[in-house]
């Protein structure tokens, strides 16, 4: 029995703070923000910095907003389904998971003037939106043919042979953005906009690990082990845009958004290992019963990195237009602070790297219906991952314009892989490769005021 709970001690530091994401995955985590506003902004993927008129692509260029040429307001709601192929060893296993949410929330008021200024109009707006949710679920299992803990265990007692892992990866939580902004426009071809951000973040992640051990003579070491994590703050930031009109078809956007300042708390907390021993030579059968570590917390800082859009488009007078923005972040500059975080940080600047983002966009009107498609493509920012890390995807969409408003619908799909590590602290186990299919339905009401 007292070597049974040296091990259960021993396999507990092992694990502690191994499964759930650690620092690292959370600074790249929180400064990604998804494809996700209204029906018209999601239906040409994005691709709205040099065009504005449309609640979410405020969010990009501020200096959108003014383009809008009269008040309005707009909400959407989004179904969003997320299917995960978990593979480990060969063996596969697939989870779907949906759920419907508010995308975006706002409104913009327009204002105009008679002087001989120039400035001939003004806006003002607010935007609430859904930047990133965190909402899913998957499994995985297989053999690896190795028992980590073997390693650490007490070598009178040897379980070499593995009869399989098991593991569940649940996630919930979003991350939710408040724009504020102000634009002006100018000679009616130079528009320039300023907003400010604020957020509220939110992520929990619950993970199951559970391994199935022998050593070949009937004795038998499972482990089941269930880890929590909880990151919530709050955070802040400005962005800066311009659009001109070079002429009455061309569109040309810059923007450029500040890092965002997150205050984060943490509270972790760990279920003990499982730990059963049966022995058939012998009668008596030990076990350990879970154990609660316990909640652990800590605050800390995070500055996520800056992003710069660069966008053009062309308008085809009053039937369509086309769209590209190209978006570039240095994923390296994240930087965690209040606390003891070098080689976190060193972390950042060894295995990160540049980031750059493509959104394509088109739309075209018939009467008072408009038809929209897109492609967007996004660059994993970690050096070593593969080029189905990257996501990639593509966008379809359709909107009615009615006397005092519009409605619009979209849908959005993205895939990428992506590999998990259970076992950060052993190299004999490899990652579970997961292939990662996400799709989006938006419903959108416009409406004048």
């Amino acid at each position: 029995m007292k070597k049974l709970f040296l091990a259960m001690v021993i396999f507990t530091a092992y694990f502690s703070n191994a499964q759930t994401l650690s620092y690292n995955d959370i600074g790249e985590l929180f400064s990604k923000e998804s494809i996700n506003g209204t029906a018209r902004f999601n239906a040409m993927s994005g691709a709205f910095g040099a065009l504005g008129g449309d609640m979410s692509a405020i969010d990009v260029n501020p200096a959108g907003a003014v383009v809008f040429s009269k008040s309005e307001v707009a909400i959407s709601l989004y179904n969003k389904t997320i299917k995960t192929n978990a593979n480990f060893y060969g063996l596969n296993q697939n989870s779907e998971n949906e759920f419907l949410d508010l995308s975006q929330a706002g409104g913009v008021m327009i204002f105009t003037t008679n002087d001989n200024s120039g400035w001939g109009k003004f806006a003002l707006g607010f935007n609430y939106a859904v930047t990133n949710d965190f909402n899913n679920s998957w499994t995985a299992k297989g053999n690896s043919g190795y028992a980590p803990i073997t390693d650490f265990y007490d070598p009178d007692v040897v379980y070499l042979n593995s009869d399989g892992h098991y593991f569940e990866n649940y996630t919930d939580g979003k991350n939710e953005k408040y724009t504020f902004t102000f634009a002006s426009e100018y000679n009616n071809n130079l528009m320039l906009g300023f907003s400010l951000s604020t957020y509220n973040i939110d992520h929990y992640q619950r993970v199951l690990t559970e391994e199935y051990n022998n050593d070949g003579n009937q004795n038998t070491f499972d482990v089941s082990q269930n880890q929590e994590l909880l990151t919530y703050g709050d955070g802040i930031s400005f962005n800066l845009g311009i659009i001109s009109k070079p002429n009455d078809n061309v569109r040309l956007g810059l923007a450029f958004q500040s890092p965002i300042w997150y205050s984060l708390a943490e509270e972790f907390l760990e279920y003990d290992a499982i730990i059963f021993e049966n022995d058939t030579n012998i009668t008596d059968q030990f076990s350990i019963d879970d154990t609660y570590s316990g909640t652990n917390g800590f605050d800390y800082r995070l500055k996520t990195p800056s992003k710069l859009t660069g966008s053009v488009a062309y308008i085809f007078n009053k039937s369509g237009l086309i769209s590209l923005d190209y978006i570039y972040k240095n994923y390296s500059n994240i930087k965690l602070s209040n606390g003891n975080f070098t080689a976190e940080n060193q972390g950042f600047k060894n295995d990160l790297e540049n980031a750059t983002e493509l959104r394509l966009g088109t739309e075209w009107r018939v009467d008072a219906f408009s038809f929209r498609g897109g492609y967007h493509y996004e660059k994993n920012p970690y050096k070593n991952a593969y080029q189905s890390d990257d996501i990639e995807g593509f966008s379809l969409g359709a909107g009615f314009k009615f006397r005092g408003g519009r409605v619009d619908f979209s849908y959005l799909n993205s895939t990428n892989t992506a590999p998990y590590n259970f076992y950060p602290n052993n190299n004999q186990v490899n990652n579970a490769e997961l292939d990662i299919d996400t799709s989006r339905f938006t419903a959108t009401l416009v409406l004048n005021i």
